[in-house]
């Protein structure tokens, strides 16, 4: 529009200069010593309209020509531009993407190569965050040490560098260095929603109950947390500094600080009534715990609520009535109510709560009960049932078989066993003093089945160590040389004689009746008889 208007405008005033120049047709007469110059009005008019123009374009020629150096340098400026963006553009998709090497190549290029200073400030965080997502965490702090030199004492930059190391430095668990950078920021009083959600991080993970409740309560009130993560958060804190402050009688500055929502929480709720109890004020813990109750019903609130003394078992046992006709299948109920019935002595009621309880489901707590109450009512074989019951509930017990018994201890390595005829056998195990003493040698089976319970079988003597151990003059002889009126009076009888009794005296002969001369030690495999039964 603008063209169209001075266009027409300056065609206008070319159609009004030629229609005065025509009809005024006069001389101009220019006197320049020693020329003198006369021309047409026409003429002279032309002549100063092209003077102007060729003055006007040689003046802008050369303007043109002396920027030059100023063009050249905003044209390398704006390629740098350029390309500092296509590698911060590269280099924050690779970051988004989970490419962090590609990332951490392309924003360190862009680090060492730009000249600006939020550019730099910019490049040196991103790069820091890619190296901590390679785990890199020493190269990582070196760069936001160069962001931090970097960023001077500019405000925002300063901040920036603080909340992006705090965000990492939370990431790796260090929460008190998190904490440290943070604290020029809550010491000036910022008050950005990033900053304080960073600090409630921090201060939750060191348990500063007392910053994590103002930081809690400052988010929900501006919206910036989830109503959920932050009643948890409120919840646990609120209830640490009651249990915190009971020592002393300053809970209940605390308590009084607290909103009315904030007391129904159930944390709250228990660390409040417990404090209560611990002052004697047992109908305020009561109607801390029922208010709590009835906004939400919580199993931990109401075990609490059965927890009472012998004096309160009424009024609560009634209120806890009321619940049941709501819940009539609650077994946490249930138990809580044989639980106040134990406390006030009805034996009947609490049996009959605890066992509609355990109808609904089994666990250790109601088992225990029953056990005290089964206890109580001189009833011990149940008690002890439900105790057992009470302890596979809370713990994975081995299942043993009833069926079978544990074998017999092999004693035989005993340096120091007793042996009935010899004293000490040193070295000699049962098995073996069987099979190579005087007694029936035992069946294969028995012999296998007695040496697999041997522990350590380079222990079991050969027959050179069994001689060897019985060296001792206690020892009994090997063949029998004693008289055998003597011999049956101090020496058992072995088992397996029993069973298959061994022939002393054959049918023939009568045995003599007196004992005949000791014989020479026979080897160990010869029988101790002979077969015409004498000695």
């Amino acid at each position: 529009m603008r063209t169209w208007f001075w266009t027409l405008l300056l065609a206008v005033i070319a159609v009004a200069l030629a229609v005065v120049l025509r009809s005024h047709s006069g001389n101009v007469l220019l006197l320049v010593w020693p020329w003198r110059i006369s021309m047409s009005l026409t003429l002279a008019v032309l002549l100063i309209v092209a003077a102007f123009v060729v003055l006007y374009v040689g003046l802008r020629l050369l303007a043109w020509l002396l920027a030059i150096p100023d063009r050249v340098r905003a044209w390398r400026g704006k390629r740098a531009q350029a390309r500092d963006h296509e590698l911060l553009e590269r280099g924050w998709i690779g970051l988004l993407e989970g490419r962090y090497s590609h990332a951490e190549k392309d924003l360190t290029k862009l680090l060492e190569q730009t000249k600006v200073q939020t550019r730099r400030v910019l490049a040196a965080l991103s790069a820091a965050r890619a190296a901590h997502g390679l785990g890199e965490f020493d190269r990582r702090d070196r760069l936001l040490a160069t962001a931090q030199e970097q960023a001077g004492a500019d405000p925002g930059l300063v901040e920036a560098t603080a909340t992006v190391s705090a965000d990492m430095l939370l990431d790796q668990g260090r929460a008190e260095r998190a904490l440290a950078v943070l604290a020029p920021l809550a010491d000036g009083g910022a008050r950005h929603l990033h900053t304080m959600r960073l600090l409630l991080r921090a201060h939750t993970a060191l348990h500063h109950d007392e910053q994590v409740f103002t930081l809690a309560r400052g988010l929900l009130r501006r919206n910036a947390l989830a109503r959920t993560e932050g009643d948890h958060l409120i919840d646990v804190a609120g209830a640490a500094r009651l249990r915190a402050a009971a020592a002393n009688d300053g809970w209940r500055a605390i308590w009084k600080d607290l909103k009315a929502e904030e007391r129904l929480l159930p944390e709250i709720a228990l660390a409040g009534a417990a404090a209560f109890e611990a002052a004697g004020e047992a109908n305020e813990a009561a109607k801390v715990l029922e208010a709590a109750i009835a906004v939400k019903f919580n199993p931990a609130l109401v075990a609490a609520y059965a927890r009472c003394d012998a004096e309160q078992v009424s009024r609560r046992l009634a209120k806890a009535e009321t619940w049941l006709q709501q819940r009539p299948t609650d077994p946490d109920l249930l138990t809580a109510l044989g639980m106040l019935c134990l406390n006030g002595q009805l034996w009947g009621q609490a049996e009959r709560y605890l066992l509609r309880s355990l109808s609904r489901r089994g666990d250790a707590q109601t088992h225990a009960l029953l056990g005290s109450l089964y206890d109580r009512l001189d009833r011990p074989a149940d008690a002890v049932r439900h105790w057992r019951l009470a302890t596979a509930a809370s713990m994975a017990l081995p299942v043993l078989a009833a069926d079978a018994a544990l074998p017999a201890a092999d004693i035989g390595s005993d340096p120091y066993r007793l042996d009935a005829e010899g004293g000490y056998a040193v070295g000699l195990s049962d098995v073996d003093a069987d099979i190579g003493g005087d007694y029936p040698a035992l069946p294969p089976s028995v012999a296998a089945s007695a040496s697999d319970y041997v522990l350590d079988p380079d222990a079991r003597a050969n027959k050179e160590q069994q001689a060897r151990a019985l060296a001792p003059e206690d020892a009994p002889v090997v063949g029998g040389t004693s008289d055998i009126d003597e011999y049956f009076d101090s020496a058992p009888i072995p088992a397996a004689a029993f069973d298959n009794p061994v022939p002393t005296y054959s049918p023939a002969a009568p045995a003599s009746p007196k004992p005949a001369a000791p014989a020479a030690p026979a080897p160990t495999t010869k029988p101790p008889f002979k077969d015409d039964g004498s000695l």
